[in-house]
């Protein structure tokens, strides 16, 4: 069991582009993306036999303030984990993983993997992955209502735009806008600057305009024949005006012609707002499954908004003036995986 380097970086994306259980975010250039826009210190885990790669664990250190040193696998991501050939390769790769947090007091180590992958381990299911499967004549498929208020945005004079860095600030100033509303600390406009840079080959940026004004913005990410939708907003001010099911109609015809089969909506918490919205889309919920290895405590972290512990601060938040939002946010964001 090693620490991967650049020159592992061939063999390594060789082996998760095989491989059935790794996902989008197991590629070896989110690696620099993390370090880039965060500077936080990535820790990927590699498995040989011989020449053969048969196990990666991408890890990434962050040191927070306020919730003390963690490994995660993989921050600001809907997935990650282990990938492994085999039960004994994944074991010593969290074992690994666990040796490393002991030595730089670490209080966890978290895993973001879809299916339940270590029974020893607590873990929390408290998401769910949304998903869609695409294919020639979606509209048909669609339920009634959602037609409708496709139709009704298209007849608001709204309009979409679709591309990819150029359309960045745009995106930001719908999305960092609606994580004010929301309570929650926004990212740095690096980090997506980074993400667009780095995968412009995989990336969409998709803005609904009404009347030349972004209301309504998503960042669309390939991996195979699966576009998922990990960030998107909307200014609730238009929400009469249906931008949002624009939108993500928008992401779907493009998703089929650029011949992706699955669209995935991102991670949502059962019975909410979110949730509902996509589930109108025919989307099915797909249990996530986050599991720890605990350094120190017993207890699971929760530094969800929706804990009730920040309650406060999440209310004061929202009235704060978006500049000044846009300033502290990041600076918060950066401890919060």
């Amino acid at each position: 069991m090693a620490l991967a380097s650049d020159g592992d970086a061939a063999a390594w994306d060789s082996f998760v582009g095989a491989h059935a259980g790794a996902t989008g975010y197991h590629v070896w250039a989110w690696r620099q993306v993390f370090v880039r826009a965060f500077g936080h210190e990535p820790i990927y885990l590699i498995a040989r036999q011989g020449p053969c790669v048969t196990g990666v664990l991408p890890l990434v250190q962050i040191n927070s303030l306020l919730f003390g040193r963690t490994l995660t696998s993989l921050p600001f991501l809907n997935y990650g984990g282990v990938v492994a050939d085999s039960d004994v390769v994944a074991d010593r790769l969290i074992g690994r993983a666990a040796e490393i947090a002991r030595a730089r007091r670490c209080r966890h180590v978290e895993l973001r993997h879809v299916d339940r992958r270590f029974p020893q381990l607590p873990f929390r299911q408290h998401k769910v992955a949304m998903l869609l499967p695409l294919e020639r004549g979606m509209w048909e498929r669609l339920d009634r209502k959602v037609r409708n208020q496709i139709r009704k945005a298209q007849k608001s004079d709204l309009t979409v735009d679709r591309g990819g860095a150029e359309l960045r600030a745009d995106f930001y100033a719908v999305f960092s806008r609606n994580m004010r509303d929301l309570g929650t600390p926004v990212y740095s406009p690096r980090f997506f600057d980074e993400v667009l840079a780095t995968f412009a080959d995989r990336t969409n940026v998709h803005i609904v305009r009404w009347h030349g004004r972004p209301i309504a913005a998503g960042l669309a990410y390939r991996r195979g024949r699966v576009v998922e939708v990990p960030w998107a907003s909307s200014i609730r001010d238009y929400n009469h005006l249906c931008p949002n099911h624009l939108l993500y109609w928008n992401v779907i015809e493009t998703a089929i012609d650029d011949g992706c089969v699955t669209l995935d909506f991102g991670r949502s918490t059962p019975g909410q707002g979110t949730f509902k919205f996509k589930e109108q889309w025919g989307a099915q919920p797909v249990p996530l499954h986050w599991e720890y290895q605990l350094i120190e405590g017993t207890s699971m972290p929760d530094v969800s908004p929706t804990n009730a512990k920040y309650r406060l601060a999440v209310e004061m938040w929202k009235r704060l003036p978006l500049p000044v939002t846009t300033r502290l946010g990041p600076r918060i964001v950066r401890g919060i995986a």
